[in-house]
């Protein structure tokens, strides 16, 4: 198993997991710890094993969504650990944001082309974790997610740090007319996040991201685009376009220490 670690403050730390490690085969080769995305149990359950004892956190503290490419965001605090395993997992269900400020819990979210985000409130140690396909994007998840963060915890964007994981880049995302109309509709500023490339059109998840977070007040200097592209790097980071649906995905995890 290999991690690309992200330098994102003191006192926590976030990650993205690599195609390395593991006992998967195929598509899922090697390292998956998402149970749903079809990858043989025993393979999932031994990752899973892996990456806590890397984190040096019992198993019982790593949690992930079961993502919709909605923009539901879930708290992970002091009630939602004091219920019983079925009733987390029914609030997992349906989520592509969670959050936390409960000390040694990894949480994160599971991506293969779309766009994971890992935010640090380095005064009010709040950590979230977001899923935004081009979906989750357009929905706005990740100003979703600010506002909970600011609203439940008292956070302020000037003291928020985020990264921006391996997704499909520019180049390699390829939309159709009615995906573009979609976003113009919105008003996101097409001139900044679309062009055209054979005749098809292709839009910059990242830069519409980063637009969404410094437009909620996020500095400039503290937004980071780790610039890997899933769909040209999947020998090393999970790409279902490339792969196919039926393969293994990337964990985006953040845990305070």
């Amino acid at each position: 198993m290999r991690l690309l670690e992200y330098n994102i403050g003191e006192g926590v730390r976030a990650f993205s997991t690599k195609r390395d490690g593991g006992i998967g085969s195929g598509t899922y080769a090697g390292f998956n710890i998402t149970h749903y995305c079809g990858d043989d149990e025993q393979a999932v359950a031994h990752a899973r094993a892996l990456l806590c004892q890397e984190l040096n956190i019992d198993i019982s503290r790593l949690f992930l969504p079961r993502q919709t490419h909605g923009s539901e965001v879930l708290r992970i605090d002091n009630d939602f650990l004091s219920s019983d395993i079925e009733l987390q997992d029914e609030l997992l269900y349906g989520k592509d944001a969670v959050i936390t400020d409960v000390p040694g819990l990894c949480i994160g979210v599971s991506t293969a082309d779309c766009v994971p985000i890992l935010l640090y409130d380095s005064l009010k140690r709040v950590v979230a974790a977001v899923h935004a396909g081009w979906r989750g994007t357009l929905s706005r998840i990740v100003e979703k997610c600010l506002e909970t963060m600011i609203e439940c915890y008292g956070s302020s964007p000037s003291d928020i740090k985020a990264i921006i994981g391996p997704s499909i880049s520019l180049q390699a995302f390829e939309v159709g007319e009615e995906v573009y109309d979609a976003f113009a509709k919105d008003t996101f500023p097409m001139q900044q996040i679309a062009c055209r490339m054979d005749d098809k059109w292709h839009i910059d998840l990242w830069e519409a991201n980063r637009l969404q977070l410094l437009g909620c007040g996020i500095a400039d200097n503290s937004v980071v685009i780790c610039g890997i592209c899933t769909y040209t790097q999947y020998a090393e980071f999970f790409s279902a376009r490339r792969l196919g649906i039926e393969s293994g995905r990337i964990f985006n995890g953040i845990i305070l220490e």
